[in-house]
């Protein structure tokens, strides 16, 4: 049966505010003659002018963190402890089962940016598409932050998954979510505002909080999403193995039988 594979990945760019300005990515490009030098220096005698066309390789230096791009956060991200109180696992760490499975879309694009999203929509949503959920499905959020990658207010666009929405699907045997906004909590502008009005710190981050109860993992800054129906495909999203890390990059796709 032939496949059909949908990126869901943004790219990693410079010039694109998918990040707060402190955090965006920054890529050095090195074509095939400014790297002349680079395969010349391996080899002694070697001149630029011995190389077919003059050319060497292509090569890319660039700065980044583990959270740029379309990333998969493990539970140390989150918190030190999981599962009430056991080490939380790095991204090394991960069960690779966790990073393959069926794929459940839910759509909360109609929400407002800042929105936190209860259980209860949850629910009424996975009603609407007519899903039960399994264990290790992988539940990708759909924002309105998807249409706003490119443009100024991305990182302040989309609602956010709270604490109780996010431990519903955890409750069900949930262990990797994700979303297509900068962040699986409310984008920190509304939620600031929330706390200088309340001053609970409840609020801040409740989402990823969840993993101290139930360690889980998500994908964040997915791209793509409204192109998915909401369900009857798979996610593959493994992620780049760096030791004791927090997050590694991922080039997440949608895969079809059809």
């Amino acid at each position: 049966m032939p496949r059909r594979f949908i990126d869901i990945s943004m790219p990693l760019e410079n010039g694109v505010k998918s990040d707060p300005e402190p955090f965006t990515p920054k890529i050095e490009y090195i074509d095939h003659q400014a790297s002349a030098g680079q395969m010349t220096s391996f080899f002694p005698g070697l001149e630029k002018d011995d190389l077919p066309d003059g050319e060497a390789w292509a090569v890319e230096r660039i700065e980044l963190s583990t959270h740029n791009g379309t990333h998969l956060d493990a539970p140390y991200h989150f918190h030190s402890t999981m599962n009430r109180g056991e080490r939380a696992a790095t991204i090394d760490e991960v069960p690779l089962e966790w990073c393959l499975g069926d794929g459940v879309k839910l759509d909360f694009r109609h929400l407002d940016d800042g929105q936190v999203v209860t259980a209860a929509e949850v629910e009424s949503e996975l009603e609407r598409i007519g899903h039960a959920l399994q264990p290790l499905d992988i539940v990708v959020v759909n924002t309105r932050a998807g249409e706003r990658y490119g443009h100024d207010d991305y990182v302040a666009s989309g609602c956010g998954m709270g604490y109780e929405a996010t431990m519903y699907l955890l409750e069900r045997g949930v262990r990797v979510t994700g979303t297509d906004a900068w962040s699986w909590d409310a984008p920190f502008v509304h939620t600031a505002e929330k706390y200088a009005a309340s001053g609970d710190a409840g609020l801040i981050w409740e989402g990823h909080k969840a993993g101290r109860h139930i360690g889980y993992c998500h994908l964040e800054k997915l791209h793509n999403l409204e192109s998915l129906p909401a369900t009857g495909f798979q996610v593959s999203c493994f992620p780049v193995k760096i030791r004791a890390a927090s997050a590694g990059w991922t080039r997440a796709v949608a895969i079809f039988e059809d």
